[in-house]
């Protein structure tokens, strides 16, 4: 079944402090349908996304979400880092190793959650790691409930987490706890409390 587009936060354009500009998916997208001579309903039935949302991505117009952007690597057979990675960067050797210093991270940006995609060097990972600082203080701030057919770990770094879920009471989770579920089920995050709220994320890929 095909989402709509309200399966996409509305795009909030920022200018990360690493330089990377946080519109360089929607050109890459679409040379990786070109690439395949996918139309856009090719790209829609292969991911699950309309393929109304899939022009709009690709033209810059709406940012995806990280459920979103994995759906999409999975119907184009990639993993999220290799999905997102710019073209003209050398592919990662043997060895499997990679690391990321503080404050370092490839940059996602979404309305509820500024996401930074650790190891990002590291291409075809069985996992994706992610540090978040979660936005939302509210779930009138999603435009929906974002679901995937991963299963997610998450530990929370600083602050107060709320996962908000369809088939759960809302669950607080502090500074210290760990969380690993299954994500097929609709769920959004928010933060509470004075303090600024970063999550760490593994994804299966």
């Amino acid at each position: 079944m095909n989402v709509d587009l309200e399966d996409f936060q509305s795009n909030r354009r920022q200018t990360s402090s690493s330089g990377d500009r946080p519109d360089a998916f929607g050109p890459r997208l679409h040379q990786l349908r070109k690439a395949r001579n996918w139309t856009l309903q090719d790209a829609s039935k292969a991911s699950g996304i309309s393929a109304s949302a899939f022009s709009k991505i690709e033209r810059s117009e709406l940012s995806p979400t990280i459920s979103t952007i994995q759906r999409i690597a999975r119907g184009f057979d990639m993993d999220v880092i290799s999905l997102l990675a710019d073209p003209d960067e050398q592919p990662s050797l043997l060895g499997r190793r990679s690391v990321t210093r503080a404050n370092e991270g490839k940059p996602h940006l979404s309305g509820s959650c500024d996401n930074k995609l650790l190891c990002s060097d590291l291409k075809n990972k069985r996992m994706t790691p992610i540090k978040t600082r979660v936005v939302a203080r509210d779930v009138e701030e999603y435009d929906v409930w974002p679901k995937t057919d991963a299963e997610i770990f998450m530990t929370v770094l600083s602050g107060t987490v709320i996962v908000h879920s369809k088939i759960y009471e809302p669950l607080e989770l502090n500074e210290g706890d760990s969380m690993y579920y299954d994500a097929s089920a609709e769920h959004v995050w928010t933060r509470s409390g004075p303090e600024e709220a970063i999550v760490l994320w593994v994804l299966t890929s």
